[in-house]
């Protein structure tokens, strides 16, 4: 199954078990926009918990704040959203359509890099167990033409992206003799620069009212509120503040599902540092993001890092956290040492001094700040796609099931009488109330026993457990695990402890 086939698939199970729907879907749906259904919204809600608590519980110098969606438009002329929160636009005169120059000429680059891939399937059918790839990659000609292609191309687009080269790459693009996949023409405009924010007025009429903008990030909330916190907290240098919020962003081309969309959710967190010593704290939270990732389990081969040869207008230094998504190695964190470009910004356009006065040295100065920044949908897809699994069975049978981590769940544990009779679903019942008030619990009676499994197996649920005609004698039951299948009698009295020991987001936390 090609990447394209396993998106595909991951949407489709994500709609048909309530993980997440398009959004406004009854009037034809909204864009780049997706709700989260019943057991989407259980995960997401976990993913945040485990976050907000590496975060907050387990720092003592990372404290959490909730800010507002709306700030005041000034806000982001210091920022630097209004004169440089840009993508390069180019238009198609025969398709009408518009696109992100840059993402024309990157998926140019993966054309070659498949035809790459290509030549090393054949390669390793042809070799066998010899087949050393790092070897054919530097030897093979047709290999080494290819890769000497995408180096010059990416180091063109960079060059012409950080020196803002509209019409170089406008040239790139033709000299490329790129064509657009709806029209198949490369009749191209000019590339221009778009603003990403959505803009709105706040005010109870037309002459109050101010033009102001929905946030593209959920950081400047926090640099906004700084000095609250530092006044109302004993935060000392060096701390953090965490956030998880909403961000909005125009973003023309929104496609891959839930990975780029115009309304998204960030998990932020700004590290308050002394000036000089950003560099320290940048690679130290670099090792303390990727151990967090790392704890989930997903797969270590999964992650890489990707260092930024463009700077952000802010940062000295960045790189991604990428994730082997369906689509490919794509950004799923960022790490960013941001100077006190921020801080330094809003003092001068606020007039107020945002200092921070260091008891101990008796001295004054506007902090640096390191920045991990997580997309929370992005987070959501990579644990889904690197779970969802076709598995064929002993009998010769297959099953979906969905290896989520247990920790993080949507559902725990299905409760299930094995028939409708004879005392079983009173049976059943009681250990239904008494588990939900510890876990996220389903009461599932429908259908046949292996049928019930297969349907909590899809959503991922870590342990079903039924009740038999045993359980009304011995007061056990039989607890069903959903990676090995293998099931054991387990008391009653003991069932939730049983429970918790695999469940408990503790497991995850005390790996980092």
């Amino acid at each position: 199954m090609d990447n394209n086939d396993f998106l595909k698939k991951v949407i489709s199970h994500s709609k048909a078990n309530g993980f997440i729907f398009q959004s406004s879907e009854i009037y034809d749906g909204l864009s780049a926009v997706y709700d989260y259904g019943p057991y989407g919204s259980e995960l997401k809600n976990n993913l945040k918990d485990f976050w907000w608590k590496s975060m907050t519980q387990l720092h003592d110098n990372i404290v959490g704040i909730d800010s507002a969606v709306f700030m005041d438009p000034t806000t982001w002329k210091a920022s630097g959203h209004i004169d440089a929160f840009n993508d390069p636009l180019i238009d198609n005169k025969d398709s009408k359509k518009r696109y992100r120059a840059d993402v024309l000429i990157e998926d140019y680059i993966a054309k070659i890099n498949s035809k790459i891939d290509k030549e090393i399937i054949k390669a390793r059918k042809r070799f066998g167990k010899k087949f050393d790839e790092k070897v054919y990659r530097e030897t093979n000609e047709r290999v080494k033409n290819y890769i000497s292609q995408t180096s010059e191309i990416s180091a063109k687009m960079n060059d012409f992206l950080k020196s803002n080269d509209l019409k170089g790459l406008k040239i790139l693009i033709d000299d490329l003799k790129i064509n657009d996949p709806v029209s198949g023409t490369s009749n191209w405009t000019d590339v221009k620069q778009f603003n990403l924010m959505f803009s709105t007025e706040i005010g109870s009429t037309s002459e109050s009212s101010k033009k102001i903008f929905l946030r593209p990030e959920t950081a400047q909330g926090i640099f906004l509120n700084f000095l609250n916190v530092v006044n109302s907290t004993r935060v000392k240098i060096p701390f953090g503040i965490a956030q998880i919020g909403k961000a909005f962003r125009n973003e023309i081309i929104a496609r891959q599902f839930i990975f780029r969309m115009r309304e998204f959710e960030q998990m932020e967190m700004q590290f308050f540092v002394e000036p000089g010593s950003e560099m320290k704290w940048y690679e130290e939270w670099k090792e303390k993001r990727m151990k967090w990732h790392n704890a989930l389990g997903l797969g270590d081969n999964l992650y890489k890092f990707h260092d930024h040869e463009n700077l952000a207008h802010y940062a000295n230094a960045a790189c991604d956290i990428e994730f082997n998504f369906p689509m490919g190695f794509k950004e799923l964190e960022g790490i960013h040492s941001r100077t006190d470009f921020d801080l330094k910004n809003h003092q001068k356009h606020s007039g107020k001094k945002i200092n921070y006065y260091d008891q101990k040295s008796g001295s004054s100065f506007i902090p640096y700040v390191v920045e991990t920044s997580l997309g929370l949908d992005r987070l959501f897809l990579a644990v889904i796609s690197s779970s969802l699994r076709n598995e064929k069975l002993e009998d010769g049978t297959e099953r979906v099931v969905l290896k989520v981590p247990f920790e993080i769940s949507p559902v725990k544990v299905a409760v299930m009488p094995l028939n409708a009779k004879d005392g079983l679903p009173e049976k059943a019942l009681k250990i239904y109330d008494e588990l939900k008030l510890n876990f996220k619990t389903q009461y599932d009676y429908k259908d046949s026993i292996g049928k019930r499994y297969r349907r909590q197996d899809a959503i991922g649920t870590p342990f079903c457990v039924t009740i038999d005609y045993d359980s009304l004698k011995d007061n056990s039951v039989t607890i069903r695990n959903r990676d090995s299948m293998e099931q054991e009698r387990v008391p009653i009295n003991i069932l939730a402890d049983h429970i918790n020991k695999f469940t408990s987001i503790n497991n995850l936390l005390k790996k980092i």
